[in-house]
């Protein structure tokens, strides 16, 4: 059994682009399951 957090973005398309949201979120879970690298 593991752990589990749900993350959802929201933006404005028009200054946001989703592949950019989508690429800022894949980031962000890379660091939330590697907290070391926060501190590197």
């Amino acid at each position: 059994v593991g752990h589990r957090m749900s993350i959802c973005m929201s933006c404005d398309h028009r200054v946001i682009d989703g592949a950019l949201g989508a690429e800022y979120l894949k980031e962000l879970r890379h660091l939330l399951e590697n907290p070391a690298l926060l501190l590197v």
